[in-house]
């Protein structure tokens, strides 16, 4: 574990802005395979890369004020695609780590049938 490069940290190490992040993507992917699970739809990748946006103040302490998902999800059927778009908002409504923020977790997905 480091600070973020930002603070002076070891960017080759984990920082606790990133566990966050990575919290957030674990369990909004958590969340969908198990709606997609209950929609019959199978998915075969799952990639995401979140981005956060941070705010600092003048006494030298921050905060999210917003992260974004950017999941990239396969499945096989082209016909559940805009069912498999949709049901992000479902997944993100479920995320026990999302419902806990009091900053916004948005989500931009892709969905390619492979």
């Amino acid at each position: 574990m480091s600070a973020a490069k930002a603070f002076k940290g070891d960017p080759s190490l984990h920082n606790p802005e990133d566990l966050l992040l990575s919290s957030l993507m674990s369990c909004h992917m958590m969340s969908y395979l198990y709606v997609c699970g209950l929609h019959q739809i199978n998915v075969l990748t799952y990639n995401d890369n979140a981005t956060g946006t941070l705010e600092t103040d003048e006494k030298g302490s921050g905060r999210f004020v917003e992260v974004h998902l950017h999941p990239v999800v396969t499945i096989d059927n082209p016909a559940q695609k805009d069912l498999a778009n949709a049901l992000h908002q479902k997944a993100n409504e479920l995320c026990f780590i999302a419902n806990s923020c009091n900053f916004k977790v948005l989500h931009t997905a892709t969905c390619n049938v492979g």
